[in-house]
């Protein structure tokens, strides 16, 4: 089986072209940064008789995913370096919806990918207990849910012990993607993550979206104004519409080319 790796921002993914058999033994397998290729998991690209793609995602521990910002840009990348598209402008359908790429290409290839996220929905503030702690946090949806928590120093986040547990928490029965987040500045955020499925990771496009749009409801930030999210694996471009749609900008890259001996 041939794969593609890629990632945005330093979220990466190992992409194939084709319809998944066993999808979640594959990822479980090929994921492991020390026996697989080493990724956050696979992402699988196909025909839609909905959008132009689909794409499906299954995150390292083969638990499907219903969106991934970083994900779906390299899915933009993939078909249009490929070949399987000239389209500068094309939608791929995901588990939480038909999303529309705008790609931006220079020497024939693409460079970075703007995405309407569709809508973020924050809710009031709740908070749940954590080893006697109590944390307040922010559910928001972008299509996956995230607990988007506001910290003065997010460098100090012991994220590796606290994020596993509030992504199991009996609260978030299906489990949480968890984002610690720190405000820079009225159009700058820093973020850290945990994703759900995958740990801590370089970069997440939709927790970024969800920090942004925390942001914006508790005032930190304004509405329909570029928010720079600075992650681990380096900045992405948010916008957050007075009617929540959110768009996201920024890199996708390829690693390399690979070929799994199944």
């Amino acid at each position: 089986m041939r794969f593609t790796k890629m990632h945005g921002l330093g979220n990466d993914y190992l992409y194939v072209y084709g319809e998944p058999k066993d999808p979640e033994a594959l990822s479980i397998k090929l994921s492991d940064r020390h026996f697989g290729a080493g990724s956050d998991g696979m992402i699988w690209i196909s025909p839609s008789t909905v959008a132009d793609f689909k794409m499906r995602i299954f995150n390292a521990d083969g638990s499907e995913a219903k969106m991934c910002g970083n994900g779906i840009r390299c899915v933009g990348k993939y078909v249009y370096d490929k070949g399987y598209t000239d389209k500068k402008r094309l939608t791929v359908e995901t588990l939480s919806g038909i999303r529309t790429l705008d790609l931006q290409v220079s020497g024939g290839k693409v460079k970075s990918v703007s995405v309407d996220m569709g809508k973020a929905i924050a809710e009031e503030e709740k908070k749940l207990c954590i080893d006697g702690q109590e944390i307040t946090y922010l559910p928001v949806s972008v299509g996956n849910p995230h607990a988007v928590i506001f910290t003065e120093d997010v460098s100090q986040v012991p994220l590796a012990e606290i994020g596993p547990k509030i992504e199991h928490h009996p609260d978030f029965p299906g489990g949480v993607n968890v984002e610690f987040v720190e405000v820079l500045g009225q159009d700058s955020l820093r973020m850290r993550v945990w994703e759900r499925g995958s740990g801590i990771t370089m970069a997440c496009g939709t927790g970024a979206c969800a920090s942004a749009a925390a942001a914006v409801k508790k005032g930190f930030c304004r509405f329909d104004s570029p928010i720079s999210v600075q992650l681990d694996g380096g900045i992405l471009k948010i916008q957050v519409g007075s009617d929540a749609a959110v768009r996201m900008t920024g890199p996708a890259e390829t690693i390399y080319e690979g070929e799994a001996d199944l």
